[in-house]
């Protein structure tokens, strides 16, 4: 038990850095380049899933790998989503944020079964 909770923790954290970085890169692509910003909202989805798929298949091991999926996913997302909005200094909880929690559950539990799949074979 103690050994799952270790491991959705490190890949909760995983994602929430490899997303800092992802987005921090981003950034700087922006200002040199001058992006539109309705890229920005589709370009952090990707780096959210990036993310968390990363952080899954670094540190989920052993059984019930889609159950830890899930878990560290939504961890994932909750933590990203409250350090950027403490970052922009705005919140706003709307239907998109559960579209994001689906992703992000979707995401770490397909990456927690592909982790599984490629140990067996």
């Amino acid at each position: 038990m103690r050994k799952n909770v270790f491991q959705i923790v490190k890949a909760a954290s995983a994602a929430v850095i490899a997303s800092l970085v992802f987005v921090l890169i981003f950034t700087l692509i922006i200002q040199l380049f001058s992006l539109p910003m309705n890229a920005v909202k589709p370009v952090n989805q990707v780096f959210k899933i990036v993310s968390i798929v990363v952080g899954g298949l670094i540190f989920i091991r052993g059984e019930k790998g889609w159950l830890k999926g899930i878990i560290y996913g939504f961890a994932a997302v909750i933590v990203t989503y409250l350090l950027y909005g403490l970052i922009s200094q705005s919140l706003s909880f709307s239907w998109k944020f559960i579209l994001e929690i689906v992703l992000g559950v979707v995401s770490g539990a397909i990456t927690g079964i592909a982790v599984n799949i490629r140990r067996r074979a």
